[in-house]
């Protein structure tokens, strides 16, 4: 038998530090993936992504396995811009923008001069989902 449960504000065990479930429910990641570009385009961890499409060099569409409400959601995108698996920390230096929206997938894009393939690709998707 399924349960619900319904509260305004969530606290810790102590009674302290609250925080509205609002911020819980729309601030939260509603997808993100962790994948290579390398050979074959694939994830190594992921949530609410159903699958991602090699459509260029440097470019992956990622398809959301639940659709988010509108195409007006936030996200982050973080590539090391690197082919190499050897690599002690992470650089912004070429971090890509999203290169295009829509309810069911965006696009993640690496830049640099020229697009590469990388090796460490990082995407947060947050807003509502349908």
């Amino acid at each position: 038998m399924a349960s619900e449960l319904r509260v305004n504000t969530l606290k810790d065990a102590s009674g302290n530090n609250s925080i509205a479930t609002s911020y819980v429910a729309e601030g939260s990641n509603k997808a993100w993936v962790n994948y290579t570009g390398i050979s074959t385009t694939a994830a190594r961890d992921s949530f609410n992504v159903g699958s991602l499409t090699d459509l260029a060099t440097g470019r992956t569409q990622i398809n959301f396995t639940s659709n988010m409400n509108n195409d007006d959601y936030s996200g982050h995108y973080y590539t090391n811009a690197s082919t190499g698996t050897s690599f002690n920390n992470f650089s912004n230096d070429y971090a890509g923008g999203f290169g295009g929206f829509a309810t069911s997938n965006c696009s993640a894009v690496s830049y640099s001069s020229t697009d590469i393939d990388s090796f460490q690709n990082l995407v947060g998707i947050i807003g509502d989902l349908a």
